[in-house]
């Protein structure tokens, strides 16, 4: 017989979303929610993604929560072992685990409209809840191409978010396909181990020069025993990232000073012209994620080596053949292919007010939101990091922290006006969608000349949040009662 667990809260994900909203809630003193975890222990994508070299590509001081500052990071941008620590402790420190049914993912949510709660089905049981709160992010399903001919391949494959620790690539001949931000970190760290390294190109991202270095021990000395130097060197992170907005949103002669220094990178460490030719992109910097490395030109450059820019066309038992006609001999196989991200929720089988299915509507009309957040007809139901709320050029974890008071906010207006549900109305969702669209059509990611995830099949971008941070945190700063329909006080 399924387990039945009635609360006020359910939270999906233990990521940094979900663990930021249960702490919130904790902080006003509740205790009436649940967190549902899909695996075995908290941490999202830094849980999963344990592939060599996989690290932040955001100074560590800001992609941490500023309510729960971390003195001791190692080093400028964290590994995710470091990344995936903090999280740990971060969960302790609350008392977050005794509020986590692991193992429990969730396979469904509907509305009853006479309840006014949520009934979220699971494997092993149901909760109901009068909030739903979907921290479950974008970076959780691994996209993987379906190659020609790739049931007959012998050899491993895997994809960069699912790595096959148990296989040891010494030696090995080993085919990489794609050059995303997975890649350009794995690549530098395998490329020194195989014997052979075929690495399929698409589309060469732009990669600018990362300035890590460790952190120095009288810094991190300072930063503990006066906590306001640690706040005032974030501050001084955050607004140093934040100025690269204006270059991402309608001012592409600000990116020419980036590809200016991107290509003087690629100069330093690449001499043949051939290969200068291929890594170097062809659109304007910004239109895809921008990605940084000082090790990932260099090990293109070892004779073991090889950058493919000729597709996949057929996938053999031991070889992949590329468009030109050239075998590659491989034992392995790596996807550096990213996530389902536009279209991550089309599987979504949440049903709102009369029946509505989100999933099928997102997947028919793409996807539409309040301030990334809520959805109109589907009441009490509230996203962090949803549609339009990521980032190019800042920390998402500071959106994520814009975005748990809002939710506290709109649950505590609910309660305080003693009503059933809050439901975002349909004129107010529509303007919000409108007006980001015409902003995002000015941005370098329309404008810039390339394809790239953050747009949805008809090439509307759903992902990116247009312009600067403290926009969206003055939007969300608190709950307008006139955006929303209150039912049954």
């Amino acid at each position: 017989m399924s387990e039945r667990t009635e609360t006020g809260v359910v939270i999906v994900g233990t990521g940094f979303s979900g663990l930021g909203m249960a702490i919130q809630l904790r902080k006003e003193g509740r205790e009436d929610f649940v967190i549902l975890e899909k695996a075995d222990d908290v941490g999202g994508t830094w849980r999963d993604n344990t592939y060599p070299g996989c690290a932040c590509d955001i100074p560590s001081h800001m992609y941490s929560f500023s309510f729960e500052q971390n003195a001791g990071w190692s080093r400028s941008y964290s590994s995710q072992p470091e990344i995936w620590a903090y999280m740990r402790q971060v969960a302790d420190k609350y008392d977050l685990r005794r509020f986590i049914r692991f193992g429990q993912e969730m396979s469904g949510a509907r509305w009853d409209e006479d309840e006014g709660r949520w009934h979220i089905a699971s494997k092993s049981g149901e909760f109901v809840s009068r909030f739903l709160v979907a921290g479950i992010g974008a970076l959780h399903l691994p996209q993987i191409p379906e190659l020609p001919g790739i049931e007959k391949f012998r050899g491993e494959s895997f994809h960069s978010a699912q790595w096959n620790h148990d296989y040891d690539l010494e030696g090995k001949k080993v085919a990489v396909v794609g050059t995303g931000a997975s890649a350009v970190q794995f690549v530098p760290r395998i490329a020194p181990k195989v014997a052979g390294l075929s690495l399929f190109q698409r589309t060469p991202p732009w990669i600018m020069p990362k300035g890590d270095s460790e952190m120095p021990s009288w810094a991190r000395r300072a930063f503990r025993s006066v906590p306001a130097l640690q706040r005032a060197y974030r501050d001084f992170l955050y607004w140093t990232l934040e100025v690269r907005a204006i270059g991402f949103n309608g001012h592409p002669a600000v990116m020419k000073l980036g590809e200016r220094v991107a290509r003087r990178h690629i100069g330093k460490y690449i001499e043949d012209p051939e290969l200068r030719r291929k890594v170097t992109p062809d659109y304007t910097m910004g239109c895809k994620r921008v990605l940084i490395s000082n090790d990932y030109y260099p090990a293109l450059t070892r004779e073991n080596v090889d950058v493919v820019t000729d597709g996949v066309e057929e996938v053999r038992e031991h070889s992949i053949v590329d468009s030109a006609g050239v075998e590659h001999e491989v034992d392995a196989i790596i996807y550096g292919t990213g996530f389902h991200v536009t279209d991550a929720f089309d599987d979504l089988d949440i049903v709102g007010r009369n029946g509505r299915n989100l999933g099928k509507e997102w997947a028919s009309e793409g996807m539409r939101t309040h301030l990334g957040i809520t959805v109109s007809g589907f009441p009490n139901l509230f996203f962090l990091l949803g549609p339009n709320t990521g980032l190019g050029h800042n920390s998402v974890v500071f959106m994520i922290e814009a975005q748990i008071s809002y939710v506290a906010d709109a649950v505590r207006m609910v309660e305080s006006a003693g009503a059933k549900s809050l439901d975002a109305r349909e004129d107010v969702q529509e303007r919000f969608n409108v007006d980001i669209q015409r902003k995002l059509a000015k941005g370098i990611w329309t404008r810039g000349g390339c394809k790239s995830w953050y747009l949805d099949a008809k090439g509307v971008n759903r992902t990116i949040w247009p312009g600067f941070t403290w926009r969206y945190w003055l939007d969300t700063r608190k709950v307008k009662t006139g955006d929303f329909e209150l039912s049954g006080r």
